[in-house]
């Protein structure tokens, strides 16, 4: 967690930002404390099963499934579960502004951003960065896109990913801007020539999106 500067009024507005598959939330404390110094209050959510509650049998699962996509969305599901009492409890004890929540998200963080909108989180703006709006569940946050309509919902994905590919998104933002009662922007970038692991240059480029993003929508 990071804390703004102590004469950022209060009640403060809020970032939670997600982090990838196998990563955890110390892995984005540089981003946390840009956030921080911007005026946020700045969250970094440990996933269920990562960071300070690592899942040991991960190795295990991913080769018994079939693959990591069954985990990464059953760990989706439950860590959106969790956000409500999170939310209760930082603006108990550290006034956050639950009118003034933001949620940012990379690969799998990316899939919990969609989800956490999907399944009504109150969130004034977003970025998904290389996550995709469509799973195979019921759950896929492409069969809500109504649940978008109040949100400034960024998505940025990379040219030449073939883990989470970009044309899910572009039918995404399509449904988003013919939808009915937008009262939100929502806005798709495509980070040119990049695959799903970023070069330095291509991280610059995807946190000035973000950052630029949260001080113009996230307050």
């Amino acid at each position: 967690m990071s804390r703004p500067p102590a004469n950022i009024p209060k009640p403060l507005p809020t970032v939670l930002w997600f982090h990838g598959f196998r990563a955890d939330a110390l892995a984005h404390a540089a981003e946390l404390e840009r956030c921080a110094r911007a005026g946020f209050l700045a969250i970094g959510v440990d996933a269920v099963g990562h960071g300070a509650r690592a899942d040991s049998a991960i190795a295990k699962r991913i080769a018994r499934d079939g693959g990591a996509l069954p985990l990464m969305l059953e760990q989706v599901e439950q860590t959106v579960d969790e956000l409500p009492a999170l939310l209760r409890a930082l603006a108990d004890d550290y006034q956050a502004d639950q009118a003034s929540v933001s949620v940012v998200g990379i690969s799998m963080g990316a899939f919990l951003v969609y989800r956490a909108i999907a399944a009504d989180i109150e969130v004034r703006s977003a970025v998904a960065l290389l996550g995709s709006p469509e799973w195979p569940s019921a759950t896929s946050a492409h069969l809500t896109p109504e649940r978008f309509r109040n949100v400034a919902m960024l998505s940025v994905t990379a040219e030449h990913d073939v883990s989470v590919p970009p044309p899910a998104v572009m039918r995404f933002h399509a449904a988003l801007i013919e939808g009915e009662g937008a009262t939100r922007i929502h806005r798709h970038d495509v980070l040119a020539g990049a695959g799903h692991l970023l070069s330095a240059a291509q991280w610059a480029q995807a946190m000035s999106l973000t950052h630029d993003w949260l001080a113009q929508h996230g307050t």
